[in-house]
């Protein structure tokens, strides 16, 4: 029995030949698609580890080299079964842990959905299904993906998230480069998540905060008695880094300047619009703060050989 991922595993009754259950492999364990498969059954929704027994056998779908399917659509279930040729309804999206992290690290990387797949040897129709249902795949299937993009089982499951960033090994012949003005705004980005630096009446603080790039500026969202405030009417720092887990490589950026609070009405009423997100932390967090630098340094370890 071999199989390609797109083919459907058909389980029939033994006496009278009619199917009994049905569903499309969406991960194969083994290059020569022999057995077992990840298998997407029509009836429950859910994909199991399968090893067919002598009542299975495989219905072999064409397979081009491209697969045609859209796959920025979520996937669809067959509610009459797929043999009776009834409409697919589509079902909103519901991603778990697993799938929110492949997604998030398969965009970064900037990879499509059909390329990802074509590296994890899946179908693309099973990764949208991943990406978008709470899915429990099987650990042949999170190390294909997590090969495919260049990062480890643990990190999609979540492993080390309440661990600081960095605890691998360096680099065997490591290199460290200064970034130029145009590569540190390219990593500040138009927004993300990067800490201040302030000195309070218990001595310094370094605190994150969701920010945005407003005309070179940086502006975040604090509360008037919470600690980013501090940041108020000095001059401060702001650091945004990111770590490669995988390749151990990374890069950090710093802004040095003044911080002051944005009090013009319609200053304050293009942050709100142009704001990316609610302060993750949450509550009333409406008082704007601007960082205007005047001082912008970065550096990035990568291998010397590149």
């Amino acid at each position: 029995m071999r199989a390609h991922p797109g083919d459907r595993l058909v389980i029939e009754s033994p006496t009278t030949g009619a199917t009994r259950r049905d569903g499309e492999i969406v991960g194969l364990h083994h290059a020569d698609g022999t057995p077992p498969y990840d298998v997407h059954w029509s009836d429950t929704d859910e994909v199991t580890l399968v090893f067919p027994g002598p009542d299975a056998h495989i219905r072999h779908v064409e397979h081009g080299p491209v697969s045609t399917h859209d796959s920025s659509l979520p996937p669809t279930v067959d509610e009459a079964g797929p043999v009776s040729g009834a409409p697919r309804l589509a079902r909103e999206p519901n991603p778990g842990d697993i799938g929110r992290r492949v997604a998030v690290e398969r965009k970064r990387q900037g990879l499509t959905r059909a390329e990802t797949a074509r590296r994890a040897r899946m179908a693309p129709d099973y990764l949208a299904y991943l990406e978008e249902h709470p899915a429990d795949p099987s650990l042949a299937s999170l190390i294909r993906v997590a090969a495919a993009l260049g990062t480890s089982v643990a990190a999609l499951r979540g492993g080390g998230i309440d661990q600081p960033p960095g605890r691998g090994q360096a680099l065997l012949h490591p290199q460290l480069l200064d970034l130029g003005p145009d590569e540190c705004r390219a990593r500040l980005s138009t927004h993300g998540v990067g800490r201040v630096a302030v000195s309070t009446p218990d001595g310094p603080a370094v605190v994150p905060v969701n920010y945005e790039v407003i005309d070179d500026a940086i502006a975040f969202r604090t509360a008037p008695d919470a600690v980013p405030a501090a940041a108020v009417g000095t001059d401060v720092a702001f650091e945004v880094d990111h770590v490669d887990e995988a390749m151990s490589q990374g890069w950090s950026v710093l802004v040095v300047g003044p911080a002051r609070v944005v009090t013009e009405a319609d200053a304050v009423r293009r942050l709100a619009e142009c704001a990316h997100t609610k302060p993750w932390p949450g509550g009333e967090r409406e008082m704007w703060v601007s960082i205007e630098p005047t001082r912008l340094t970065g550096r990035r370890i990568i291998p010397a050989d590149q």
